[in-house]
């Protein structure tokens, strides 16, 4: 294939809002406070009538419902669309994003719905070993990984270290309580800036030693 150079980038949190319009689905459907401000799911959300936290057992099923039926209530982050397309005008863009494979053709159509048509790879777990395989097949050359969660960065630096791996969390309310991961080459929250900082990658090349 082509010597282009490869964006891999996540969808929830880096071009779309997810957690927000989760939290307002829970509150007018099931009756449940999403604390957004604890940066994470243990414990933050609630039945509103009991203040009794949900157990993992529920927030589950809760998460697959969102992305079964509710997929149109998120909205794009804020410059991701616009920089998407000015970084595939010089290079190959795909999304990998963590959902079950029957929910592909829903995050294909969402996509599309905000003007996004890129290749859509689903994946469970670490992400590593499925970026491993279409950095194979693309074949670039060089690659940039974006994604919000630490352990997939992790994953990635484990299977593809010759990957560049930049850690962004678009959405404020998350972002100022999650950490920068130190698997992740970089930790840029707004795409006006990750732009230029993948533009520069695309230039230098794989990472020292790759």
């Amino acid at each position: 294939m082509s010597r282009r150079p490869l964006l891999i980038t996540d969808c929830d949190e880096v071009l779309l809002h997810m957690v927000v319009p989760f939290a307002e689905w829970l509150d007018e459907v099931h009756h449940v406070h999403f604390d957004l401000d604890s940066g994470g799911f243990v414990n933050a959300l609630r039945h509103k009538a009991t203040s009794i936290a949900l157990g993992g057992e529920e927030i589950w099923p809760l998460l697959r419902g969102f992305f079964a039926t509710e997929m149109h209530r998120q909205y794009p982050i804020e410059g991701a669309i616009e920089s998407i397309h000015e970084i595939a005008k010089v290079a190959d863009v795909v999304v990998l994003t963590n959902l079950a494979d029957e929910e592909r053709e829903g995050r294909i159509h969402q996509l599309r719905a905000v003007g996004v048509e890129f290749p859509v790879f689903t994946n469970q777990g670490g992400k590593g070993a499925l970026l491993r395989q279409i950095v194979t097949d693309y074949d670039p050359s060089v690659t940039v990984f974006v994604d919000d969660l630490g352990h997939n960065h992790s994953s990635v630096e484990e299977h593809a270290p010759e990957v560049w791996r930049l850690h962004m969390v678009g959405e404020p309310r998350l972002a100022t309580r999650i950490k920068p991961h130190g698997s992740a080459h970089a930790r840029i929250d707004d795409w006006a800036t990750a732009r230029q900082w993948i533009f520069e990658r695309f230039e230098g090349g794989p990472p020292d030693g790759h």
